[in-house]
């Protein structure tokens, strides 16, 4: 798999060049601009897979080049700036920025969110990312569940679960729409024969799921309970 391209823009060379070099040992390719004009030139002409973006620049400045580049593309953009008052951080957000990190930034938190905002692109975003759909994975709305890590994400998040709530959430995202009556599950994720008991065991474990992967754990989104029946997986689109 080609390494991810990142385009670093900031007026600032040297924090250009640092960023650039941190990305890099991280295994990604790094393009560099200079200005707000400079930045949506390689984008013309370049593949980017995620935009490191500062305000305050010459010709073009970021927010502008940001409305610009929404025109046409959907790529994560995180803004980086030394500007912290909370309307910098507002406009930059709804103008379409997916997040925003203020200088000087922590290296490790820098790229903690660089890898979740790519791994929320490549599991739903489509058009643009089609070619780099990991068959590994399987989506549901804003449920990424990843087999090879065994790990699952939420809304881009890594979500820590149990090693049962796994196996779990894995048969149910496995077969979407499909109810499974709790001794199916039980037998499936147990590898036992299931008897009268099991009911409020595989109760339980779907509970703490909902808890960790649901917004509202009361109104739950994906996590449903079919009465007299079981339990399924609701199946929703990449744009739900």
């Amino acid at each position: 798999m080609e390494a991810e391209k990142i385009l670093v823009v900031d007026d600032n060379k040297e924090i250009v060049y640092s960023i650039s070099e941190l990305l890099k040992y991280e295994g990604y390719e790094t393009l560099k601009a200079y200005d707000g004009m400079e930045a949506l030139d390689i984008m013309e002409r370049e593949n980017v897979d995620l935009i490191l973006l500062d305000v305050m620049m010459p010709r073009l400045n970021g927010l502008s080049a940001l409305m610009k580049l929404r025109e046409k593309s959907r790529i994560p953009v995180i803004i980086l700036s030394a500007k912290t008052e909370e309307s910098d951080k507002v406009s930059g957000l709804t103008l379409g920025a997916d997040d925003y990190i203020e200088k000087p930034y922590n290296p490790a938190e820098l790229i903690a969110r660089v890898k979740a905002h790519l791994r929320r692109y490549r599991a739903w975003s489509g058009g643009e990312t089609e070619k780099k759909k990991d068959p590994d994975q399987i989506v549901n709305g804003g449920l990424v569940l990843d087999k090879k890590q065994r790990v699952i994400f939420v809304e881009g998040e890594e979500v820590h679960l149990t090693a049962t709530e796994y196996k779990i959430l894995e048969l149910l995202m496995t077969h979407p729409g499909q109810v499974f009556p709790a001794e199916q599950i039980y037998e499936n994720v147990w590898q036992e024969t299931a008897d009268y008991t099991v009911e409020n065991t595989v109760m339980v474990h779907i509970r703490h799921i909902r808890e960790k992967v649901e917004i509202d754990a009361k109104k739950p989104r994906y996590v449903k309970v079919v009465w007299g029946i079981g339990y399924k997986m609701e199946k929703y689109g990449k744009s739900n």
